[in-house]
């Protein structure tokens, strides 16, 4: 069967909401690491372009070029990828300068850049000097290959500094061992505030405290599923930005 192709540039999932958050109105900013390269510059002017802030110029420095994915396409609209981290993946701690965050309502955290010990301290700098500016914090889990890799830095993330975290059945049962997504998530929002988990064509599930919700689907068959997770950040967390109710959120996603 034939296939469809594409190349996405750097920023990968992130990007993909924040370019969603803007599209709804909301001011947005990408922080993220690009090489002083021909495609590093494109997307640096391509963010700003559309809106978005890019805080961080392409580096000259950087050890590996800019980011790409390249995603082959079926004709179910799923997809296969292969991508290269790059300049990416070596965000640090010195990315991520506390002035960046002055202003800002809400922080949302890629998983991907977990693989590294540099991601790490960026994400808990970043964390903190977002809680620290007065606003929220949260993560996606990104992959239930993160989540195994990572399992205990992952906990102690969602544990100690993040506000909100999203991810589907798969990773949050691989993030706590076990088949039962419903204790999958029962551990979670006993340490996190607003926990969010998506099921494909099954409801999401939310939960804040007490408080459940379940969010009805409805099943498509997708021309192309990438970036389907994304928009439904994008939708979430506009609802979550504006004070929306919980269940308002869902829906938005």
């Amino acid at each position: 069967a034939a296939m469809q192709a594409r190349v996405e540039t750097p920023g990968g999932s992130v990007a993909n909401t924040i370019a969603g958050l803007g599209s709804l109105g909301l001011a947005t900013a990408f922080i993220g690491k690009v090489k002083d390269d021909a495609l590093g510059r494109f997307y640096a002017q391509g963010m700003e372009s559309a809106g978005t802030a890019f805080p961080n110029p392409p580096s000259a420095t950087a050890a590996a070029p800019t980011s790409r994915s390249m995603i082959f396409v079926s004709p179910d609209g799923e997809r296969s990828m292969n991508t290269y981290l790059g300049a990416g993946a070596d965000l640090g701690q010195g990315d991520v300068a506390p002035e960046l965050f002055a202003g800002g309502k809400i922080l949302f955290l890629e998983g991907y850049l977990f693989d590294k010990d540099d991601g790490k301290s960026a994400f808990t700098a970043a964390a903190q000097s977002m809680r620290a500016a007065g606003g929220r914090a949260g993560i996606t889990l990104s992959d239930p290959f993160c989540a195994a890799r990572h399992r205990s830095d992952f906990q102690r993330l969602v544990a100690e500094e993040m506000d909100f975290v999203l991810g589907n059945a798969a990773e949050w049962t691989t993030l706590y061992e076990t088949d039962d997504l419903d204790a999958a998530l029962d551990q979670a929002s006993a340490v996190c505030e607003t926990v969010v988990c998506t099921c494909s064509g099954d409801p999401v599930l939310l939960r804040r405290g007490n408080e459940h919700v379940s969010v009805p689907v409805q099943k498509v068959v997708p021309v192309d599923a990438t970036g389907a997770g994304d928009q439904f950040a994008a939708g979430f967390l506009y609802g979550f930005a504006t004070g929306q109710t919980l269940d308002v959120c869902g829906r938005l996603g």
